[in-house]
């Protein structure tokens, strides 16, 4: 009866995480512009890996195995956020902004042009 209930718990989250990387793989390709699809990324990389890692982690049971998926989760969950981050922020540097964002405030302000004067007759 524990290995039934392991078992399902461990498809479960196999499928969960299948689940994540279709969504996620999808969202890379459709969405529009690159802010969307690195989001899309990111969520391939923690759901969708984290999941598929734990459902093997349950189905192995306690084994040398699980020490080993354990550490490559644990790697996964550092190096994902920091290289999403890494590769957000050279791009954001780089000058590529969301379509949303109006003003940038990290930025210096340009330089005042020269008024034209209007001659009143």
């Amino acid at each position: 009866m524990i290995a039934l209930v392991a078992d399902v718990i461990a498809w479960a989250c196999i499928l969960a995480g299948g689940f994540f990387l279709v969504i996620g793989s999808l969202g890379m390709v459709r969405f529009p512009d690159f802010w969307s699809r690195l989001h899309a990324a990111s969520v391939i990389d923690s759901a969708g890996i984290g999941l598929l890692l734990l459902g093997m982690m349950v189905h192995s049971g306690f084994t040398m195995v699980t020490v080993k998926l354990v550490l490559i989760v644990v790697f996964l969950f550092i190096t994902g956020p920091t290289a999403t981050h890494a590769v957000a922020n050279a791009a954001f540097i780089s000058g590529s902004r969301p379509k949303d964002m109006v003003e940038d405030e990290t930025t210096a302000p340009e330089p005042l042009r020269k008024s034209r004067k209007v001659k009143v007759a």
